[in-house]
């Protein structure tokens, strides 16, 4: 007769942990050949390693316990790939989740980073890197209304509009007037998103920086002007203000931490 295995000798022999054996054994899934007093201790036939390795492979697969059961009990070439067809869409759908997962945290660890080593008070030229990015729709205002009201639209629609707000959101002026004229009031909202169907292009911007509330730059745009004329650039427009600090790192929001980007022409 075989020597038949404690749950802890079939588990060191298969490398799967006692607690994971028992419960399959409480599902129905996969149990011991034989039991001694009242189900309590099992005894396991090494040959079983083979019936085991139908388990555990689809286990590592994602399978539902329930679907390997039913699979146990009809299975066949075409059903196997039938159920491996399934679970590629399935992983596939969860990859889709960690890439954009990945790129929000590069992305946002990036503007962090970046923003701890600028000198808030200084106004210049700075060559700027392409970004990617996906633009909002045009932003209406009504009279009184400030950027809060027109976000508020844009987060009800953000799906239908494939923009993922969890991305670092900016606001984007048209021309530097209304940067200067109405800051609180930007044409559009656009998100840093590495694969947005627009872009931020590189080359050489006038940057500030400033401390303060979404829409509150102080004398920023002022400062900005002024170096402008003083260096005989021409700022051209469109503004793209850039949160390097917010709300995600920031809890008082007098301390958010804006780079507004000017594209200019010598």
């Amino acid at each position: 007769m075989k020597k038949l295995m404690s749950v802890k000798e079939f588990s060191e022999l298969s490398g799967v942990e006692q607690s994971t054996l028992r419960y399959w054994d409480s599902k129905g899934l996969f149990s011991p050949v034989h039991r001694l007093q009242d189900n309590k201790y099992r005894r396991y036939d090494p040959a079983q390693l083979i019936p085991l390795n139908f388990v555990t492979t689809l286990s590592e697969l994602n399978v539902q316990l329930k679907t390997i059961s039913e699979l146990e009990e009809e299975r066949s070439p075409k059903k196997f790939i039938e159920l491996i067809d399934n679970q590629e869409k399935l992983i596939n759908e969860e990859l889709r989740k960690l890439r954009t997962c990945y790129a929000i945290m590069h992305t946002r660890r990036e503007l962090v980073s970046f923003g701890e080593g600028v000198d808030e008070s200084q106004v210049g030229v700075m060559y700027r890197d392409e970004k990617r990015i996906s633009l909002g729709p045009r932003n209406e205002y009504k009279e009184g209304e400030t950027f809060v009201d027109a976000l508020a639209p844009l987060v009800r629609e953000s799906k239908d509009l494939h923009i993922n707000l969890s991305f670092p959101v900016g606001g984007y002026y048209e021309s530097v007037d209304s940067f200067i004229n109405a800051p609180k009031q930007p044409e559009y909202f656009f998100t840093i998103d590495p694969i947005g169907t627009r872009a931020r292009k590189a080359g050489d911007y006038l940057i500030g920086f400033y401390r303060g509330y979404y829409g509150e730059f102080g004398d920023l745009p002022q400062r900005m002007a002024a170096y402008a004329e003083e260096n005989s650039i021409k700022a051209t427009g469109p503004v793209y203000v850039i949160y390097l600090h917010d709300e995600i790192c920031i809890k008082n929001k007098d301390e958010y931490l804006a780079q507004c980007c000017v594209t200019i022409s010598k």
